[in-house]
């Protein structure tokens, strides 16, 4: 009975310390993850790369997290191989920082944090204040679930269960060390699982050398989870974590040996304590990053190698890759949906490439770029053309009123995403012309103000993919709140420019017409992305009592009349 109410209490405290650090890294990308992309991709030095990624993984909570994101920039091309690395490098070593922080007793701050973050989250409605709500009650429940798995092991302390267990851990380091890489892995979660290691000996239910063992394998099996949740990406983006996992493998295995030996003789001394061990895991990543650094452009080749490109992967990637739809074979009502789906996936992605370079534009006014983006408005008009053709085909009785009105929907949001195609195309673009003919550019603040305003649109864009796949109730209710966000946003940064204008700001004053118009632009386009969430907050009765849900049938019978003709 000792045993099960041990594991049971073990796993609750388990579970809520997973929650705790998810809880955390989602205040932190809701309120800054916008950012993450142009502080990620501005690194020169593989140093300040490495510096990057200790301040990324402190503020995610989570060095996996880290790795994920480079590998998202790696693939996309704007995070080269040694960079991305770098970045990784430094993302393990702020995790270990974060496990020295939250390692101290501080059950006396949980009151605080909870009474300050509820209070925040719960009270207050403006983005950044609430989730600073959710990110202070998250590091609370860390602190609780700590607090719980510490008291979890008080019934067995003095059992012949735990000691056995121990001992046998202790004795056999290698079994100790795949035991912490099965650990760290299963709770997808390198913090989670050291402070757990780190617990059990501050509370004495480990010696010190079975701890070691452990950390050091949840060290390698924490270098697996980035490996497995890129195994679907492309090839340029699984480089990194291939090449974090063999450089963290090998110095995980060294080590494990090396310190052991070193404990066995008794060259190390009698080392124990909880602090002693977050002490290793520190000196471990310290020396990996110090080890590695200057190795991280040598390696690019060999992994190169080792994962090739694809033959024929230009080929497979045209310019204007080939539709997913074909009017003349419908197929059955998922298969249509489905390929409904990744046709406007592959419409977003188009107005997504369209959006990304077009505040760069206002500063380099380059031509070529300019004839480039407005040339894709042409593939995102024959989408559009291609979803009303595939639409209009699909037999009514067959398909059922449902599955229809899915369609539409869907319908609906490609014309919403080719309209966001021309604000870029038909109002940007002549916008960026504008400022090259005239020689203007905007004040420090102002520039400021567009690029934190397109880079929490950019956010948005993947957010509203998300939304479009999974019909996830959560995400949406999140992208109109995100909606509502960049309202004040626009709102803000206009009365900020009108304050520059009476200080008399020559700058200001020149851009003043293309500064008001981009932010109009970017609140336009960012209303169209947004679009995809509403069908899904109208069948959810979330869009009760607003405009919204008066105009989504009026809305619904024009499309439905465009489509018949």
């Amino acid at each position: 009975m000792v045993i099960i109410s041990f594991l049971v209490s073990l796993a609750g405290a388990t579970m809520l310390l997973l929650y705790a650090v998810r809880m955390v890294r989602t205040g932190i990308e809701r309120s800054y993850g916008a950012s993450f992309q142009r502080v990620m991709t501005g690194q020169r030095s593989h140093a300040r790369a490495s510096a990057v990624g200790v301040a990324m993984a402190i503020v995610l909570q989570s060095s996996a997290a880290v790795a994920l994101l480079t590998s998202g920039f790696a693939a996309s091309g704007m995070l080269g191989f040694p960079t991305g690395l770098a970045i990784v490098l430094g993302g393990d070593l702020g995790s270990a920082l974060i496990i020295q922080i939250l390692s101290f007793r501080l059950d006396w701050l949980v009151p605080v944090l909870l009474a300050v973050g509820g209070y925040l989250f719960v009270k207050t409605d403006a983005k950044k204040t609430r989730q600073l709500g959710r990110i202070l009650m998250g590091v609370a429940f860390i602190l609780i679930s700590l607090r719980f798995l510490r008291e979890a092991m008080d019934p067995i302390r003095d059992s012949a269960f735990l000691p056995a267990i121990a001992d046998y851990l202790a004795r056999d380091y290698v079994t100790a060390f795949l035991v912490g890489g099965a650990l760290a892995f299963v709770m997808h979660s390198s913090v989670a699982a050291i402070l757990m290691c780190v617990t059990l000996v501050q509370i004495g239910a480990i010696p010190f050398a079975a701890g070691l063992s452990l950390v050091l394998g949840a060290n390698c099996g924490s270098a697996f989870i980035p490996v497995w949740l890129t195994r679907g990406m492309d090839v340029s983006a699984r480089r990194i974590p291939y090449a974090n996992l063999a450089l963290r493998g090998a110095w995980a295995v060294i080590v494990l040996f090396a310190a052991n030996a070193a404990l066995t003789s008794g060259w190390l001394g009698d080392l124990q304590g909880g602090q002693m061990l977050v002490n290793a895991h520190l000196a471990f990543n310290a020396s990996l990053l110090i080890l590695a650094l200057p190795f991280c452009g040598r390696l690019q080749a060999p992994f190169e190698r080792l994962l090739p490109d694809a033959a024929g992967e230009a080929a497979a990637r045209p310019d204007r890759p080939a539709s997913a739809l074909d009017a003349r074979n419908i197929g059955s009502p998922s298969q249509a949906l489905s390929s409904l789906k990744r046709e406007l996936l592959r419409m977003s992605d188009l107005v997504e490439s369209m959006f990304r370079p077009s505040l760069e534009l206002y500063r380099s006014g380059d031509k070529a770029q300019i004839r480039a983006v407005q040339a894709m408005d042409e593939d995102v008009n024959s989408c559009l053309a291609g979803v009303r053709e595939f639409v209009a085909a699909i037999p009514t009785e067959e398909f059922g009123k449902e599955n229809c009105r899915i369609a539409r929907d869907m319908m609906e949001y490609a014309i919403r995403l080719e309209t966001a195609g021309d604000v870029v195309a038909k109002r940007l673009t002549v916008l960026a012309q504008e400022m090259r003919r005239k020689g203007l550019s905007f004040s420090r603040e102002g520039w400021a103000e567009l690029v934190q305003m397109h880079e929490s649109i950019l956010a948005n864009m993947r957010l509203a993919a998300n939304v479009l796949i999974s019909d996830d109730l959560e995400s949406a209710r999140l992208l109109s709140l995100e909606k509502t966000e960049i309202k004040r946003a626009e709102r803000d940064s206009r009365k900020r420019h009108l304050k520059r204008l009476q200080r008399g700001s020559a700058e200001s004053l020149e851009t003043s017409d293309i500064h008001l118009e981009t932010l109009r632009a970017f609140r336009e386009f960012n209303s169209h992305i947004a679009s995809v969430a509403y069908p899904i907050l109208y069948r959810n009765g979330q869009l009760l009592e607003t405009r919204l849900i008066e105009d989504l049938p009026e809305m619904r019978d024009r499309h439905e009349e465009e489509a018949r003709h």
